[in-house]
């Protein structure tokens, strides 16, 4: 895969979000890259190990969680092409979650020490990469509250306009449709419910014509109900850098 691809997506979103400079993308180019294939529902870090690199999604999706003593799991957050998910490990040496691929991914790995170079180098660099954490934690905010406060059809509304905003900045939306390649299972596990409780709550998003899954993408029928029942404020994307 060609250089420039490995890094396209992660280089539009931070134009997008942080207004990067061209001498900012050229330093993030030259970045030494370690590309690896990963089929689905593998393991990329664990919770407890010490990581040597930070993984950024060149395609596919992966997913953070926590899992409990009895087993149950909770999915934290989803991934997509052009994020960095575990910058956090450059000074949180030891992982407190796991990063697991959702679909077949390609990623690419990128040494501590060549990032640690490059944010002495270029402070600049550095503040970006800080604000990406630092609009990963709003997220997280954001997902506590989802699933603490929200219905069950609303945290999946929410869920899937925040998936399709994100996907949008890196133009992986077509029309009203984008993928989603969540099980019934995870979707329970990302939104606090059961699998039974999830397949209900997909049905009842179909049957009120509000959208439709199929095939592992979703298609929005009705913008508007869907915007309701999500009751979504987007500032916490900060997908500008005036936010």
């Amino acid at each position: 895969m060609p250089s420039d691809a490995i890094r396209a997506a992660l280089v539009r979103r931070l134009r997008i979000s942080s207004g990067i400079s061209d001498d900012d993308v050229k330093e993030i180019e030259s970045l030494p890259i370690s590309v690896r294939q990963f089929p689905a529902e593998t393991p990329v870090v664990r919770d407890g190990e010490r990581a040597t690199d930070c993984c950024l999604i060149v395609d596919g999706f992966s997913v953070r969680s926590k899992t409990i003593p009895s087993g149950k799991r909770q999915i934290l957050s989803i991934h997509i092409p052009g994020e960095i998910p575990d910058l956090m490990s450059l000074f949180l040496h030891v992982m407190d979650h796991d990063l697991t691929t959702l679909t077949p991914s390609t990623l690419g790995f990128i040494s501590h020490e060549a990032l640690r170079a490059l944010h002495r180098r270029r402070p600049s660099v550095a503040e970006i990469f800080w604000r990406d954490t630092l609009i990963d934690s709003a997220m997280f905010r954001e997902w506590i509250v989802n699933v603490g406060q929200r219905s069950a059809p609303a945290r999946l509304a929410h869920v899937l306009i925040e998936l399709r905003d994100r996907l949008r900045v890196i133009g992986r939306v077509d029309g009203d449709s984008f993928e989603m390649p969540l099980t019934q299972e995870q979707i329970g596990e990302a939104l606090g419910i059961t699998a039974v409780h999830a397949n209900r709550v997909i049905k009842q998003l179909r049957q009120e014509g509000i959208v439709e899954f199929h095939r592992g993408r979703v298609t929005v029928l009705d913008e508007r109900k869907f915007l309701e029942l999500a009751d979504f404020d987007d500032r916490y994307l900060h997908q500008s850098p005036t936010l």
